[in-house]
């Protein structure tokens, strides 16, 4: 004779033969994830142009030019330029900002109007010009684009200044607001 279970007695029957371990799941997730790292890779592998599987993630290496110059300069080295007048300071932060405070002396070019204001701003000063661009954090890239973009128009000496405006406050260096 055949017993005949509740509905509730079936399914926690059926949880109890279907149950899966602790350890057991915890394998089945290491070869999941072994088995999507090994697909990434083999898909890195054959993507053209591959992905670097080791990045080199420092600012030094985020202010490399295309052509490889380093565009990083010391606030040591802006220092004795600013000093020495042996370059021109250019603040790609927005308008506003500049006028708020800037490095004494520096000219603003917005690196939001740079294709526009450029000419006017450094049209009149030789090709061998040394340019300080910088903005503000460590992570801005308006002062990197002003500086690629100068060296794309001919001006082959321009450096950024990271984090310019915050370091060169923090050292006590000279600065001006305009209003």
């Amino acid at each position: 004779m055949t017993a005949i279970h509740s509905p509730i007695e079936h399914h926690e029957n059926h949880m109890k033969s279907t149950a899966v371990t602790f350890p057991t799941a915890i394998f089945q997730f290491v070869i999941i994830l072994l088995a999507a790292g090994i697909m990434a890779v083999s898909v890195n592998h054959f993507r053209t142009p591959s992905l670097p599987l080791i990045g080199n993630w420092s600012i030094e290496s985020r202010l490399t030019s295309p052509s490889g110059r380093q565009l990083a300069i010391s606030l040591a080295e802006a220092k004795a330029l600013h000093q020495s007048q042996g370059a021109v300071f250019l603040d790609a932060r927005p308008v506003d900002d500049y006028h708020k405070g800037h490095i004494q002396g520096a000219k603003s070019l917005p690196w939001a109007e740079a294709e526009q204001k450029v000419m006017d701003v450094v049209g009149d000063l030789p090709d061998d010009t040394r340019f300080i661009a910088y903005c503000d954090g460590d992570t801005c890239n308006l002062s990197k684009d002003l500086a690629l973009f100068l060296e794309s128009l001919g001006y082959t000496h321009a450096v950024v200044l990271v984090n310019g405006w915050t370091v060169w406050q923090t050292a006590g260096l000279p600065v001006e607001a305009d209003g």
